[in-house]
């Protein structure tokens, strides 16, 4: 990876980024793959003009790590085979053929023009052009979760494999522009009044193809899978937006602040539908004294969602309705001394109609969630350049309408340290540790969702409980003259365990102990 920035006059400089990447995962036959190059140039043609442009070329060939395992002979013994168990890192899939591969274009521009100090003005654009390539294979642990084997035969090995096979393309141009104006209402009331105008259109085109075959999941022949190439023409699907916004942050008396914004949204797509929202957000903090800021806010959302409802085999539906929703946030802000603050904040969020990606290429929208929770956060900086900081994070998630959503856990924690020494000859050397804990999580959902046990009572719902885990990070790093030298390791001690178990019918494995040395040059 390079990043080398040259002025090449005062006014005028220009950046480039570029990386190559050639990597295997932990998972066999799948890759992690990228070239990227990142080229843009500033030109400031007046002290108070800015005009930036920047450009992106981004190729990835890598695929999917996670495998959607099935619970039974992975998480759970199989029934019918109790004396194996799935290798966790089962590759499911064809070598050479299963990947997710895309390249991006992405071409863009700003300029900003201050007409006084009080009067600024703000407009940007970008133009994104991409494609993607994705084929993968997955197991049918959907149509009876509790035993996904036996619907194919009694051995205990032999199971459902899915093939599915996509192109897609898009096109996104999007423009914000805005106007900043800063004024006193008094002699202690401050603002910063921002008009803006935005507006954004995006294309996505599809097209895929699915196949399916039964394989020994315990001892895939890779070589027989069979492979599947899209054909045809892209379904096409297009969204404009166009949207209008006001904010004011005021500042009273050099402690309290508040802002208050109104935002009007009008969306069109190809299917003819229209949609308009009006949304709102507003937010304030004060210092009371003693270290403390207590603060509030409140906002709502609007986000479009091109595509539309898929059916079982892909059959395409009505248009996906906006995804909405409001967030409260109260708490506390408290910095006693210059060394160490302490964050504490409330929340409740309530969204409606996200997307959710269900087996069989089934989509479709959410109706209601809810989350609540709390989150803690502490940081503090001992003598002798000891730094600690320390997490801690409550989240409940609640759907009225899918009980299988509600699969997040409920705790997090983290504890997160470094320390610094001086070595000779001016080098630093920083060393760190940290602990992060994730608690349990549940997932309910259909016992035999396709009926296929008659012993089993329509609706008969159970639960799947994936375990708490804690893993170990550390890192260690030398700063001398121009050079770098570090050691970032993630899950030190290659603790195994389930990222997440769901009740539909599939297991994902938490990736295992990772190293990365890192050598850097500044010239």
């Amino acid at each position: 990876m390079g990043d080398v920035n040259i002025a090449l006059a005062d006014n005028l400089a220009i950046r480039a980024v570029g990386r190559v990447r050639d990597a295997d995962t932990y998972v066999d036959h799948v890759p992690d793959d990228r070239v990227l190059f990142a080229p843009s140039i500033r030109w400031q043609p007046t002290p108070d003009t800015d005009v930036v442009l920047t450009g992106l070329y981004q190729e990835d060939d890598t695929g999917s790590t996670a495998q959607f395992l099935p619970i039974v002979g992975n998480f759970r013994p199989n029934p019918a085979n109790p004396s194996e168990r799935l290798d966790r890192y089962t590759f499911v899939g064809k070598p050479g053929w299963d990947r997710y591969a895309g390249r991006l274009l992405q071409g863009g521009g700003s300029i900003t023009h201050r007409f006084s100090d009080n009067i600024r003005l703000s407009l940007k654009a970008r133009y994104i052009d991409s494609d993607l390539e994705y084929k993968t294979h997955y197991a049918d642990s959907y149509t009876y979760p509790s035993d996904p084997f036996s619907v194919y035969g009694t051995d205990g090995r032999t199971i459902g494999l899915y093939a599915d096979a996509s192109d897609a393309r898009m096109n996104v141009f999007s423009t914000d522009n805005n106007l900043q104006f800063n004024f006193n209402t008094g002699t202690d009331i401050e603002h910063k009044l921002l008009i803006g105008l935005d507006y954004s259109w995006n294309k996505v085109g599809k097209r895929g193809i699915f196949g399916f075959e039964t394989v020994d999941l315990y001892n895939i022949d890779y070589d027989a899978l069979l492979t599947y190439e899209p054909t045809g023409p892209y379904a096409n699907v297009s969204q404009k937006q166009l949207g209008v916004y006001v904010q004011d942050q005021i500042r009273f008396f050099e402690r309290v602040s508040v802002v208050l914004g109104a935002r009007r949204d009008h969306v069109t797509n190809s299917a003819g539908q229209k949609d308009n929202a009006t949304t709102f957000r507003a937010g304030i903090i004060g210092e009371i004294g003693a270290g403390f800021s207590p603060f509030f806010s409140y906002t709502e959302s609007f986000l479009p969602v091109a595509g539309s409802l898929t059916g079982p085999g892909g059959v395409v539906g009505d248009p996906f309705q906006p995804q909405t929703g409001t967030q409260y946030e109260a708490g506390v802000k408290w910095q006693p001394t210059p060394a160490t603050l302490v964050t504490v904040t409330a929340f409740h969020i309530k969204e409606k109609n996200r997307v959710l990606y269900l087996p069989n290429n089934v989509t479709t929208q959410s109706g209601e969630l809810t989350t609540k929770g709390i989150e803690v956060e502490a940081s503090h900086r001992l003598p002798g350049d000891f730094e600690l900081l320390v997490n801690y994070g409550y989240n409940q998630l609640k759907s009225e309408v899918n009980s299988s959503l509600e699969y997040m856990p409920r705790h997090i924690a983290s504890i997160w340290s470094t320390k610094s020494f001086g070595m000779t000859d001016g080098a630093q050397l920083r060393l760190g540790a940290g602990v992060v804990y994730s608690g349990k999580s549940k997932s309910t959902g259909a016992l035999d969702p396709y009926g296929l046990n008659p012993a089993i009572p329509a609706g008969t719902l159970y639960t799947v409980v994936t375990p708490s885990r804690t893993t170990v990070d550390a890192l260690a790093e030398i700063n001398w003259q121009s050079w770098r030298f570090a050691l970032n390791a993630t899950n030190l001690l290659n603790n195994k365990f389930y990222a997440s178990c769901l009740a539909r019918g599939d297991c994902f494995m938490g990736a295992p102990r990772n190293v990365m040395g890192t050598v850097s040059y500044r010239f």
